[in-house]
């Protein structure tokens, strides 16, 4: 092997760690709605199995994290992006008071977590 391919080699092995580093800093994506009484959240994790997979609702910050093993790879590794771990924490629009619990339901299809958190009823303030 010549010392061009090596050091080529070893650049793109660099850089494909980090790549992989900048994939697990801004996933997952991430969607918001507020659905009547509902807010809604989704949160694309393909390629994590569900049971890999923890939700935590603290106060109004929703915390993710999600953690997968490296296959083996039998050929040459060309690229390696796919995050293995990911971790974020994000802030609800909502309001919650001291000793109150937030609890919601969450489903795993097709690698999207989809969490439902039902809204407290908002009363509307007429405006003279």
């Amino acid at each position: 092997m010549t010392i061009g391919r090596y050091v080529a080699r070893e650049i793109s092995k660099e850089l494909d760690h980090r790549s992989r580093e900048f994939y697990e800093f801004v996933m997952p994506a991430i969607d918001m709605v507020e659905d009547g009484n509902e807010l809604v959240v989704m949160i694309d994790l393909p390629g994590f199995a569900k049971k890999d997979i923890t939700l935590m609702i603290h106060r109004n910050i929703l915390s993710i994290a999600a953690k997968r093993e490296a296959g083996e790879v039998t050929g040459t590794v060309h690229q390696r992006h796919r995050p293995l771990w990911i971790e974020k924490r994000i802030m609800l629009p909502i309001s919650v008071k001291e000793g109150e619990k937030v609890v919601g339901t969450a489903t795993y299809t097709d690698g999207v977590v989809t969490l439902k958190i039902p809204m407290p009823y908002k009363e509307t303030i007429p405006i003279a």
